[in-house]
């Protein structure tokens, strides 16, 4: 089974245009005003509306609040919310109101951080195992920090999952080899600066996934 990738925290056009282009499943638009990848509603509509149906449109939100969900959901024409720092009370109500797939994002640094996927179950249709960023971070990801793969090594939930934290093009083939992952997730692994997407990294990144 081919691996899916999702490109995450994608601001323009182009970058938009190129992680499509190069077979992207997932493209990702951050609804977080801490980051530097967040859009507006009119930002993230405009964007969504070059998506074809094919690729799933990702929003990614911090314990969001209903008014905010409902929005993205409507404008950006999400497919599927990415909820990190959510409990799974207000991740089951989200599902329930939303209608649409829900993932919620898992901090991990230790083996015990697994342990918070089993609370979501029934509550989330899917996981995405992240690093746990440093304390006093103000954002939950995207930072290009990476958790120690081989906690993943022998791992089985009811929920299909995936793998974020410092992925790139270089060590992309390892992540899957270590964790037989089926979707990666990058953001700043393909970034110049932060927030700043490189079409060209993301053509590297996309390529180095096609050819597992």
């Amino acid at each position: 089974m081919p691996i899916s990738a999702k490109i995450c925290g994608l601001t323009t056009a182009a970058t938009l245009d190129a992680a499509i282009g190069r077979g992207a499943s997932h493209v990702g638009f951050v609804f977080f005003p801490p980051s530097p990848r967040n859009l507006s509603f009119e930002q993230a509509a405009a964007l969504a509306i070059r998506v074809p149906d094919h690729v799933s449109r990702v929003g990614v939100f911090v314990d969001p609040d209903d008014e905010t969900i409902t929005r993205a959901v409507r404008d950006a024409r999400l497919s599927v919310i990415q909820l990190h720092q959510t409990s799974p009370e207000r991740i089951a109500h989200l599902r329930r109101m939303t209608g649409v797939e829900t993932w919620a994002a898992v901090a991990v640094k230790t083996r015990a951080d697994l342990d918070a996927a089993g609370r979501v179950v029934g509550a989330a249709d899917g996981l995405l195992f992240d690093a746990k960023t440093p304390a006093g971070a103000t954002l939950p990801g995207g930072m290009g920090v990476r958790f120690d793969w081989s906690l993943l090594s022998g791992y089985s939930s009811p929920l299909p999952w995936g793998l974020s934290g410092g992925l790139d093009a270089a060590n992309v083939a390892e992540a899957v080899d270590r964790t037989q992952t089926k979707l990666v997730d990058t953001s700043s692994g393909v970034e110049d600066v932060p927030g700043v997407k490189s079409v060209d990294k993301i053509a590297a990144f996309l390529q180095s996934v096609r050819q597992l």
